[in-house]
């Protein structure tokens, strides 16, 4: 691997100190544009040296001894021995599972699984006495029980049955969240996130030896979206903070029900807390605020408030979950899940102390009983690899056969991982710190939070947010799902592996015109797995801990809603709720911007708690349909499944032809085309052909429109997929499609520099004037590369797919027809990925035809294996 070359860093060396301020800690001397230059061949995933790159081409290089664990780690409990650490592996794998490490070897040595809809999610705890534990259900609307054997194995007891109403009395799963057992051992504590609620269970009842089915339990409301559960020293308040909002909520554990006594305003959606075991001061991480509330044992409100942002004015992005005090109490790490770190504060004032580097999105940290050893739990490892037999190929005979399977699908196949990490003197802290200011490119920003250089000269790209570009209109179209290589394989130039190309030139004609005429992105990624986060990281510019860590439950069948676009503020990944995305930021600077179909499903917006976005709806077409597979993108011979609908392009194109008269078109465009999603082979739908022909033609016709316009001097159309989730790609699972289509890009190259989603949306925030929504996008490499100062302005004719394309219907007795017919449309990725993806290929190839990694040759060879546990 060619040795990356990093810039803007220079003094960081001799600024970095034990107890300096963190500004100060990461402050970098002017340079050059680009923290660590990731251009060239590099590539999203692991290296091979024990080192990956992010999507957002961030590296890690995780220090301490890394031990690989199963889908997606999110939370830990030690035992009160030290001995063990139990991990919650919660991810949309075949079965969730609970995992006991031995701490002397950090090795698993047992897995409890859970098939869906049961599950683990969100918190675990031992028993202070150590002989029981506990996991958090999520779905399954229980609690899992543990005992604990003199020899520290693990046996299954019977679950604990949450109560299945809410306070109000209405029916729900519950959900349990983190959870808590009093000191005394008496009661546990348990977060109801979809309730609203905390539920109380009498202990005594399950494992005393009063043990009665059902136990005792009181259900009380609390904030929005409960998520971790905290103790007093004494056992008699209970904490619990509201992720969907920016409260804690105090309750007082009685005899009887636990009775509120206040809340404590805290930072935007509160995750993980920490109480100090003599003090009673507890420490809140607040996810969107990018810091930690310190509120002293009765107080009212924070006393004090750490900021955890790795640069002076730096946007949200560190993105804190888990937190937790050494044992000395002088120490507070805390989990900082966006920049792949731990940090570390001196609990008493918050002073910045230095930064450890981990594996890709740390969610847990916990000190050993003796403060030498921390335990890092990484909940994405290094990331993804090539999947060229995804994706994820497994059948359903093969998912009963080996539980511990992920195989290749992007939303299963990262392997998350424990970093043992010893203590760290003051050089040694020093020097990791480097290590992360490095890795993650902070130090392209100096001390009053100004990038050195944003754009590039000698293209229409502004170097700053406020110069002037040629380019005054943006197009930003956003697709559903496809890879790299399902397109693009055998496209005759780039990166492209044919034998993996699924839609060509009969049927995507245009897409592939256009990337060969204008500039092909060979190294693009996706920053998602699936579209619940990449919605998320394509207008906002990043997936905070609770869609990263609660999608899966919707995903894998465990009773969690899609609220992931724009239906709960829990998802916004912002200071402000309502001050969260790219359309906010336009509107905050006066930009004027119309909406075609964004966080809209069919023609009704998507609501949370608060309603739709007032913005978001005031600048959108009401006649254009959003979400909707029964409508078409293009029309054309499509066959109608919905007659009162207009094809998104007809009533984009009856806009832009109103605003190319009254000479007004706005700055930036918003423009969904979903239909490349498809509806597989289910029986009557357009065949997946005629999907990919029906979206690619309606590009074709949004080109042409442009390019034989007025506006086609001053624009750029930039396209891309939310996620790449549902093909294969051989560089790696994230890698997608993407499109920059300009006079300005009409050069015919290849740019293989990396990029990724919030590449795209830096570019276009600089050239529509506004500055960065988060850390990701400011720290983005703008598309620079792909630009000329040179433009070429000859227009661009669509290209129309045969009417034999367009027109194909799926037979009732097509391949795989009834298994998909009992498929859930009504919104994206609420039907079996794997089986939607088999049912593609058979489509496309014929039933004769293997799937990549579905045959003889696809078996088992991407999971981890450990000695069974007792469940």
């Amino acid at each position: 691997m060619e040795r990356e070359r990093v810039h803007g860093t220079g003094g960081i060396g001799r600024r970095i100190r034990t107890a300096v301020a963190f500004t100060a800690l990461v402050v970098a001397a002017a340079g050059t544009a680009y923290g660590v230059d990731i251009g060239g061949r590099h590539h999203a995933g692991p290296v091979g040296d024990g080192t990956a790159y992010t999507p957002a081409g961030w590296r890690v290089a995780p220090v301490g001894r890394q031990t690989a664990l199963g889908s997606l780690p999110t939370a830990s409990a030690l035992s009160p021995d030290g001995r063990l650490l139990l991990v919650l592996d919660a991810g949309d794998a075949p079965k969730e599972s609970l995992q006991v490490v031995d701490t002397a070897t950090s090795t698993v040595v047992q897995r409890f699984d859970y098939a869906s809809p049961d599950g683990v999610y969100g918190g675990v705890a031992f028993a202070p006495d150590g002989r029981h534990a506990y996991a958090s259900g999520g779905g399954s609307g229980t609690v899992h029980v543990y005992s604990v054997g003199p020899d520290d194995r693990l046996t299954q007891a019977p679950d604990i049955a949450l109560p299945t109403a809410n306070p109000a009395g209405r029916k729900v799963t519950m959900y349990p969240a983190g959870l808590a057992v009093t000191p005394d051992g008496s009661r546990l504590v348990v977060a109801d996130q979809l309730a609203d609620a905390v539920t109380v269970v009498a202990l005594s009842e399950v494992t005393g030896p009063r043990a009665a089915a059902p136990p005792t339990t009181w259900t009380v409301p609390v904030g929005h979206d409960p998520y971790d559960v905290a103790l007093s020293p004494d056992g008699r308040l209970a904490y619990v903070s509201n992720q969907g909002a920016d409260t804690v909520s105090v309750l007082a554990l009685t005899d009887a029900s636990p009775l509120p006594v206040r809340t404590v305003t805290v930072g935007t959606h509160p995750n993980r807390m920490t109480v100090d075991p003599r003090t009673g001061t507890l420490y809140v991480a607040n996810s969107e605020s990018d810091s930690v509330s310190v509120v002293h044992a009765g107080g009212r409100a924070p006393a004090r408030t750490f900021g955890l942002a790795p640069w002076r004015g730096a946007p949200v992005g560190s993105n804190p979950d888990g937190l937790s005090l050494s044992p000395d109490r002088r120490r507070l790490y805390v989990a900082d899940s966006g920049d792949n770190d731990v940090a570390v504060l001196d609990a008493a004032d918050g002073r910045m102390l230095g930064l450890i580097p981990t594996a890709w999105y740390p969610t847990a940290v916990t000190p050993s009983r003796d403060g030498r050893s921390l335990y890092v739990v990484n909940a994405k490892g290094l990331g993804a690899s090539p999947n060229p037999q995804g994706p994820d190929p497994y059948t359903d005979a093969v998912r009963r056969a080996s539980a511990h399977w992920i195989g290749q699908y992007s939303g299963t196949m990262i392997v998350g991982s424990l970093s043992t990490v010893p203590t760290s003197d003051a050089a040694t802290l020093a020097g990791w710190s480097r290590t992360v200011v490095r890795d993650d490119g902070f130090g392209r920003f100096d001390g009053f939070g100004r990038a050195d250089r944003s754009g590039a000269p000698g293209t229409p790209v502004p170097m700053r947010v406020g110069e002037r570009s040629p380019i005054t209109h943006v197009i930003y179209v956003v697709r559903e799902n496809r890879t790299y290589d399902q397109v693009f394989g055998s496209l005759g130039k780039g990166d492209g592996d044919p034998a993996l190309n699924l839609f060509g030139d009969d049927s995507a004609p245009n897409s592939r015109a256009l990337q060969r005429t204008f500039v092909t992105l060979d190294n693009f990624y996706a920053n998602a797995e699936v579209s619940a986060q990449g919605w998320n990281w394509s207008v906002g510019a990043n997936s905070n801990p609770y869609v990263e860590q609660t999608w899966v439950g919707d995903y894998s069948g465990r009773h969690h809603p899609y609220e992931y676009e724009g239906g709960s503020p829990a998802a916004a990944m912002n200071r402000d709720p309502l001050d969260a995305y790219i359309w906010d930021r336009l509107a905050d600077r006066g930009v004027p911007f119309r909406n075609y179909g964004f966080y809209e499903t069919g023609r009704v917006f998507n609501s949370g708690s608060s309603g739709p976005d007032p913005r978001l709806v005031a600048h959108s077409d009401p006649d254009f349909t959003g979400w909707d597979i029964t409508c078409p993108d293009s029309g054309g011979t499509w066959p109608s499944r919905n007659p009162a609908c207009t094809p998104r392009i007809d009533e984009w194109q009856r806009e832009f032809t109103g605003y190319v008269a009254h000479h007004d078109l706005p700055t930036v465009t918003l423009l969904r085309l979903p239909g490349d999603h498809t509806a597989t082979t289910a029986p009557g739908m357009p065949t997946p052909t005629a999907y990919i022909a029906d979206n690619d033609y309606a590009l074709g016709r949004l080109v042409d429109t442009v390019s034989h316009s007025p506006y086609w001097a001053s624009t750029a159309i930039f396209v891309v997929e939310d996620d790449a989730q549902d093909g294969p790609d051989h560089v790696d699972a994230h890698r997608t499609e993407a499109q920059l289509i300009s006079p300005y890009t009409q050069t015919g190259r290849v740019d293989s520099t990396f990029y990724s989603t919030v590449s795209m949306l830096r570019t276009i925030e600089l050239l529509a004037g506004i500055g960065p929504m988060t850390q990701f996008d400011a720290l983005a490499t703008p598309m620079s590369a792909a630009f000329t100062d040179q433009p070429n302005l000859t227009p661009y004719t669509a290209v129309k797919p045969s009417a034999a394309v367009l027109g194909g219907v799926n037979p009732a007795t097509g391949p795989l027809a009834r298994e998909a017919a009992g498929e859930d449309l009504s919104h994206e990725d609420q039907l079996d990925e794997r089986q939607a993806n088999e049912e593609i290929w058979a489509s496309v190839k014929g039933l004769d035809s293997p799937m990549p990694g579905s045959g003889p040759d696809g078996g088992p060879d991407g999971g981890t294996s450990s000695p069974d546990g007792d469940g």
